[in-house]
């Protein structure tokens, strides 16, 4: 094996995964952090220890993202910043997120360890709810870095009707104050992720690493069909006006124009129905489209012909339709600058420099107007990710932060 094992601390990375695990963990294995709750507090708070023995300099911004900087020799030149999040779905796994997180932190303390010095400051970021699991409407704490966030974004609400502006104001931070978090123009040089992949390529190849070419574009929909509630025995079939009959119709015309392309992959991920009795049948159904591809084109003809089919599906049974958007972005190509380094970084340890593509969102999608992005893939065992079983070895989380290690030095230019 490549000669990451005497350049990063794989126990002490390992260690440190394993009992930031523990922060949200169910009895079943899983994992559930949700953002402004006690466990991402905690996550946070532990990770800001490991920044600390690393010798590094810590703060949280405006919008609460947690961020380590090793100070570089010219403290005016544009930063390198690295990073992903400690945040997780409801019942995740270990790795999403942590790994970027802690990679960093453990590639700094080993530059540290070895005495070296960059020419750029390097600063390590835990970023703000990037998953949107509990308000659905996620990835703020990069949105805020980048300056897009806007005051009304935080009047989305979780379950219990309580916005992302409350929360933060428990959490002792102002809502008023985002802007606080926006990095100026010029001010950041580079953004690299390292990150588990979520899907099987990697392991289908055996390779433990790669380098990611660009992000596939998320549209969030929800979509809300009204018909009639009435008795589930009385009611004939023919006289229905059933809102769950029919989201049941639209979400087979999901799976089957996302599935035609071959490149497309659409979701269904929350449904709520009322008035939800056994014997009534349903008059309000309100479901989530997760929608993506890493071309923009190719998506929203997918989208459009999935809403036109969805469309003649209500008409024909006498249900209305009404769409929000909750998220749209377009895909985000990673840049040759951080790509190169990487792949300059495989090189050197002896790892193919294998590039592909990622269709899961990260933070970096809204970096891209403030600064060149990149990322830096691990295998994933089975592709599983966001559920208890996510998995990927100790070999090979510690062979991504030897990359990781290596590209921050040729980004932040090693003394």
């Amino acid at each position: 094996m490549p000669d990451s094992p005497a350049r990063i601390d794989a126990e002490r990375l390992w260690s440190r995964l394993s009992e930031l695990s523990e922060i949200g963990k169910s009895e079943d294995g899983g994992v559930t952090r949700l953002s402004f709750t006690q466990e991402e507090r905690a996550a946070k708070d532990l990770v800001a220890s490991y920044m600390r023995e690393a010798g590094l300099e810590v703060r949280e911004d405006a919008i609460g993202n947690l961020i380590g900087r090793c100070e570089g020799r010219d403290q005016c030149a544009p930063i390198v910043l690295a990073g992903s999040h400690v945040d997780s779905v409801r019942n995740g796994g270990d790795f999403d997120g942590p790994l970027g997180v802690l990679g960093a932190v453990e590639a700094l303390q080993t530059m540290s360890e070895r005495g070296l010095e960059t020419e750029r400051s390097v600063e390590v970021v835990a970023f703000t709810d990037e998953e949107g699991a509990r308000f659905s409407s996620g990835m703020i704490g990069s949105r805020a870095l980048a300056g897009t966030l806007r005051p009304e974004d935080l009047e989305s609400e979780d379950r219990d009707g309580v916005s992302i502006a409350e929360v933060m104001r428990a959490s002792s931070l102002d809502p008023e104050r985002i802007g606080e978090a926006a990095r100026a123009a010029g001010s950041v040089h580079s953004y690299v992720e390292l990150h588990i992949e979520q899907g099987g390529i990697l392991e289908n190849r055996a390779l433990p690493v790669g380098i990611v070419t660009g992000i596939a574009g998320p549209v969030w929909l929800r979509l809300t069909l009204t018909g009639e509630a009435a008795h589930a025995g009385t009611t004939p079939m023919d006289l229905r006006r059933d809102a769950l009959a029919a989201a049941a119709a639209v979400m087979s015309r999901i799976e089957r124009e996302a599935t035609r392309t071959g490149t497309s992959v659409g979701t269904v991920g929350q449904l709520d129905l009322s008035p939800g009795g056994i014997n009534i049948v349903p008059g309000r159904v309100s479901f989530s489209l997760d929608l993506r591809d890493i071309d923009e084109d190719i998506r929203n003809d997918v989208e459009a012909r999935i809403m036109h089919e969805a469309m003649l599906l209500c008409e024909k049974r006498g249900v209305s339709l009404e769409t929000q958007t909750l998220q749209r972005l377009p895909p985000a190509p990673c840049s040759k600058l951080v790509r190169e380094a990487a792949r300059a970084a495989c090189e050197e340890l002896g790892f193919e420099p294998f590039e592909l593509a990622s269709g899961a969102g990260h933070d970096g999608m809204h970096l891209t107007e403030l600064c060149p992005i990149g990322m830096i893939f691990v295998r994933s065992k089975s592709g599983i990710s966001h559920n208890p079983a996510e998995y990927s070895s100790k070999e090979d989380c510690a062979a991504g932060a030897a990359v990781l290690y290596r590209t921050l030095l040729g980004l932040a230019g090693e003394i």
